[in-house]
């Protein structure tokens, strides 16, 4: 953590979001410089994101956003995004990187909005760490926060079990989207997309969209 990030900023928390933090923030600067420009992202995930941000008319959160490139991306195409991530070193790089976007230190599981205020949230990749057993907490988080017929956008790594495997940083999860999107069902949500592709080189990717209610 810096010196002088606000008190209010110190991301706190215990177990495994305490060990991802960390994580991440020993290998920010490699990680930034590696993934975080848009010009480094799919551009078939490039132009989903922006179909589903398009319609949305009302504040927008990109939890999870890591070094802050798919916030501005979303900033840069008319939507009113807010960037949050627990690791102060991707929030302060993005704060000096993309100056005219907004940012905040904060966790998935504990929100900073008021019930409703959210019109969007998206949760590109930013799900994968957090062990199967929390993840309808935070689905749960995002229901409150999200109004009602708000829509949520997930990304993450599928597989045909949830289990763990070795991510480059640390501990990760696939996740089959049937049984992602019973979780997401679970919390109060409706699938109204599912969209699953294998790159080359990469693990197989889904995209799952929802709307509260």
């Amino acid at each position: 953590m810096s010196a002088g990030t606000p008190a209010s900023e110190r991301a706190g928390g215990t177990g495994a979001a305490a060990a991802t933090r960390a994580a991440y923030s020993r290998r920010a600067a490699e990680y930034i410089a590696a993934l975080g420009d848009i010009a480094a992202m799919s551009p078939i995930d490039r132009a989903a994101i922006a179909e589903w941000a398009s319609p949305l008319a009302g504040p927008v959160l990109d939890a999870g956003c890591g070094p802050g490139h798919w916030t501005a991306y979303l900033h840069g195409i008319g939507t009113q995004v807010v960037g949050l991530d627990m690791v102060p070193e991707f929030i302060a790089s993005a704060r000096e990187r993309f100056p005219r976007v907004s940012f905040r230190v904060g966790t998935l599981d504990s929100l900073p909005y008021a019930q409703g205020a959210l019109a969007g949230i998206l949760a590109w990749y930013s799900l994968i760490h957090t062990p199967p057993a929390r993840v309808p907490q935070v689905l749960a988080e995002f229901a409150r926060c999200l109004e009602p017929g708000g829509s949520l956008l997930v990304g993450c790594f599928a597989g045909p079990q949830v289990r763990a495997f070795g991510h480059a940083v640390t501990t990760a999860y696939l996740w089959p989207p049937a049984q992602l999107s019973r979780a997401l069902e679970g919390a109060g949500f409706r699938v109204v997309g599912v969209e699953t592709r294998t790159d080359v080189g990469s693990r197989p990717h889904a995209a799952i969209s929802a709307t509260l209610g």
